[in-house]
């Protein structure tokens, strides 16, 4: 199925409809981890600009004193807590808790009051308690931002839909080691499960949102 017949199928069954954004957004950033965004891990790869246009989402979102959270995947030595998903990709051992590559990375500058989740599966979700978070937060509406597209963007976006969460994806924003299901899996979360949209259009729609009790100044 080519593209433009993917896009007149999906438009014919009433997919891709936009989602009501809230005044109250977070800004997720799901496994920007270095193991992720460093080719010399098995599990990365070049993010470089991907990272710099995250790290443009957050100047603004922490300017405006709203809610950062990134999550990052790490397993116990043993890797015992690492389930079925070590069987189907191996390469997930090397990310263990206390090493490198579980470490947010350094060029998004972590905040001490930015929380960081660590997760075991795909989802932001699983096994966390970011619903929580988010609730607590007043939270009305998600930035997502961070890798990869196909795995834990999509797993997440998808649980943000269901959740109740009003989502944006920063194309700019989300990465994956290989273009061909970073673009798939961009069509079918804009399809299906979020509003996937220029890094422009989401620092204009951080920019019009009340600033927060705390914003920097």
């Amino acid at each position: 199925m080519t593209d433009d017949r993917a896009r007149e199928v999906y438009a014919k069954a009433g997919l891709g409809e936009s989602v009501t954004l809230g005044s109250r957004p977070a800004v997720l950033v799901v496994d920007f981890s270095c193991g992720f965004t460093d080719p010399a891990c098995a599990l990365g790869s070049d993010l470089t600009a991907e990272v710099e246009a995250t790290k443009r989402l957050l100047d603004v979102a922490r300017a405006k004193g709203l809610p950062v959270v990134f999550t990052t995947i790490g397993y116990e030595p043993g890797l015992k807590d690492g389930g079925l998903w070590l069987q189907k990709v191996p390469a997930l051992g090397a990310l263990q808790v206390g090493g490198h590559w579980v470490e947010i990375d350094p060029r998004l500058e972590p905040r001490e009051d930015e929380t960081i989740l660590l997760k075991k599966g795909a989802s932001g979700f699983f096994g966390t308690n970011l619903a929580s978070i988010l609730l607590t937060q007043a939270v009305d509406s998600v930035v997502l931002c961070g890798a990869t597209t196909s795995g834990c963007i999509r797993a997440t976006a998808i649980d943000l839909l269901q959740y109740g969460w009003p989502t944006l994806v920063p194309r700019e924003c989300v990465g994956d080691r290989a273009q061909a299901p970073h673009d798939n899996n961009l069509f079918d979360i804009q399809a299906k499960y979020a509003d996937v949209v220029s890094l422009d259009d989401a620092l204009a729609y951080l920019e019009s949102v009340p600033e927060r009790v705390g914003a920097a100044v």
